[in-house]
């Protein structure tokens, strides 16, 4: 099995590293991600200046790996359409180092990368551990956790146009509680904006993460599962149209086809 591997913290992140490690027991790993830190940088790609990648041994000579001066998404086309002779079996971007979780969905670059496999119609899978430092954390409690999971998980048919969100607590095997397929809880708004004032008293905002604060949730759903203890999956289907909503707005604006129709009669 070929996997791509990615992530948004950067290529010397010590979250691809454990990822790797894990993935090795699976597979052929490649591996392109940013050269630097692309947090929070969503589906973003770049548009007016040159891609660079960079040919690394960041993870041993088995491991061919490349860091690429642009997004998550940037590493995912450019390792699809350039760097790879043959397209991977699935994409795995990680290990995150903090939570991905409700809305974050929608603003991480770790995601997005997940995202941009489905695209080119191969699963995708973005993993994050529920711990915000990354020099406090000891990669073989989330490692552990990681292989059984994704034992279970590449072993099956997985679908295409689909992407998993999967956080992984930061606790020993013995305090797992298991596995939790779950849906994202969108009520969850975990960054707010912290008015400050610089040295000559102009004002300016910093955005303030509240991850670790008492935020206001749903039960059932991947925030709570997650502190309760769980390894939460989320799995979101790419381009989808809703078939409802589009009949309702064919309603308003009619097929030109059967405007033309009416007309005549």
């Amino acid at each position: 099995m070929k996997i791509l591997v990615t992530n948004d913290d950067g290529i010397f992140s010590p979250g691809v590293a454990a990822l790797v490690e894990v993935l090795q027991h699976f597979g052929e790993i490649f591996v392109v991600c940013p050269d630097q830190k692309r947090s929070g940088i969503s589906h973003s790609v770049t548009l007016r200046q040159p891609l660079k990648a960079t040919a690394v041994k960041a993870f041993g000579d088995s491991v061919n790996s490349w860091a690429v001066k642009g997004t998550p998404a940037d590493c995912i086309r450019l390792a699809l359409d350039v760097l790879m002779d043959e397209k991977p079996e699935i994409v795995i971007s990680g290990m995150n180092i903090g939570a991905t979780i409700g809305r974050d969905i929608y603003y991480s670059g770790t995601m997005a990368a997940a995202s941009e496999a489905s695209l080119y119609q191969i699963p995708g899978m973005a993993i994050s551990i529920d711990h915000l430092n990354d020099s406090e954390i000891k990669f073989h409690k989330p490692k552990i956790l990681l292989y059984g999971l994704l034992e279970t998980m590449l072993a099956e048919r997985l679908p295409r146009n689909v992407f998993y969100n999967i956080n992984v607590p930061y606790l020993e095997k013995k305090d797992c509680k298991g596995v939790y397929p779950v849906a994202a809880d969108s009520s969850v708004s975990r960054y707010n904006y912290v008015e400050l004032n610089d040295p000559d008293g102009f004002v300016y905002y910093w955005v303030k993460d509240r991850l670790n604060q008492p935020v206001m949730y749903q039960d059932g759903l991947d925030f709570s599962k997650l502190k309760e203890g769980y390894i939460t999956i989320c799995p979101i289907e790419s381009m989808v149209t809703q078939r409802k909503q589009l009949k309702r707005l064919e309603k308003w604006f009619p097929p030109m086809n059967e405007t033309h129709k009416k007309a005549s009669e």
